[in-house]
């Protein structure tokens, strides 16, 4: 999963982006507000962490820029004022929750949990390939009815492949889907995490899903 962080205090952003990514998130930090629209309209987030007070844009207009442009992304605000009124204000501007500083980082982890529980049970079915499931609102897979553990990013990245099952997923696909804008495309370690998630899902049963395709990248599908 990726995150926006957009906060100017550098010592909070890098307290939050250390939290999400020992959480396996893909982060991206943006200092000033123009930076972080520029970010949230320009890539693909499943979370935006956004500051009220920011240089260059405040947060308030990058919400209300976010969603005129349409974006549906959950957005979480940070605000350091712990008012009534200025939280329902940028609920009603579109925000989907609100952090008030200072925060743990379990506080803000169990908020994005909560929401992506209620994004993925109200937008995404349980997605099936042969006798692999998916479910995007208890992040549970099952092959043969076998329950298989996956790390977040094993999981974001055979989520990426069941939506895209029958078709050609390439490895720039997979690097901006689960690692950040910083990520080296010239290691292998794609082909390191793909490698782990076949093994889990294909290495016990006779019929492999998880097929690689030279020179492009890997496709899943239940025939080959």
């Amino acid at each position: 999963m990726r995150a926006l962080v957009v906060e100017d205090e550098k010592h909070i952003a890098k307290f939050v982006q250390r939290g999400l990514r020992e959480h396996s998130f893909a982060v991206d930090v943006a200092h000033d507000g123009e930076s972080g629209l520029s970010l949230a309209l320009s890539e693909e987030y499943d979370v935006i962490i956004l500051d009220i007070l920011l240089p260059r844009l405040d947060g308030k207009k990058v919400l209300s820029a976010i969603r005129a442009d349409g974006l549906a992304t959950p957005v979480i605000m940070l605000t350091a004022v712990d008012s009534v009124r200025s939280k329902v204000e940028v609920l009603d501007m579109g925000a989907d929750d609100y952090v008030t500083k200072p925060f743990s980082t379990s506080e803000l982890m169990a908020r994005i949990r909560s929401l992506h529980r209620r994004s993925t049970a109200r937008q995404q079915p349980e997605l099936e390939v042969a006798d692999l499931a998916l479910d995007p609102a208890s992040h549970q897979v099952t092959r043969g009815g076998r329950k298989i553990e996956l790390t977040v990013t094993e999981y974001s990245l055979l989520y990426l492949l069941m939506e895209n099952a029958g078709h050609p997923v390439t490895r720039t696909m997979i690097i901006e889907h689960v690692w950040d804008r910083n990520f080296d495309s010239f290691t292998n370690v794609v082909d390191v995490h793909v490698s782990r998630l076949r093994g889990k899902i294909d290495r016990e049963f006779d019929k492999k899903l998880i097929h690689t395709i030279k020179g492009v990248g890997y496709v899943l599908a239940a025939e080959k």
